[in-house]
């Protein structure tokens, strides 16, 4: 059996990016041991990811001006994160009240409500829960709200 364990993400720097992901995103910190890169030099190997789930992000701090370019662009201007939560309506107000920059007011689509923000760095995130069971209703938010946070 395969599973995918760990996905890099470039950050400009660690404690801003624990800050944003602990704090904010409500993920664990699974771990922050320091490390060396592959000639040498000290860095560290931190890993991030939703209570509960089993995949993580190690945040990979930018080495050179090559990385660094791409901090806040690696996937091109499209949602590349896909964070599904228990509770859509707790985790959208958490995260607004904490100032996360949504790009889009919630809405419904046929797989569940959804909303995109942008994490600390600048990369899109789709943040989506399940639909309902039938007869129960998904609260809507203003669109004012979604995109100017209190």
């Amino acid at each position: 059996m395969s599973r995918l364990e760990l996905v890099a993400l470039v950050v400009r720097d660690y404690e801003p990016a624990i800050d944003f992901f602990v704090n904010v995103l409500g993920f664990e910190l699974v771990e922050d041991k320091p490390s060396l890169t592959n000639d040498g030099r000290p860095k560290r190997w931190v890993v991030v990811r939703p209570r509960g789930g089993a995949t993580g992000l190690l945040l990979a701090r930018a080495d050179g001006a090559d990385q660094t370019g791409i901090v806040g662009k690696q996937f091109a201007g499209r949602v590349g994160f896909f964070l599904r939560v228990d509770d859509f309506n707790a985790a959208y107000e958490r995260m607004v009240v904490a100032r996360v920059q949504f790009l889009s007011a919630p809405r419904v689509e046929p797989y569940g409500q959804v909303a995109v923000f942008l994490d600390l760095e600048g990369n899109r995130w789709d943040q989506s829960a399940s639909r309902r069971k039938p007869g129960s209703r998904m609260r809507r938010f203003p669109p004012q709200r979604a995109l100017q946070p209190p």
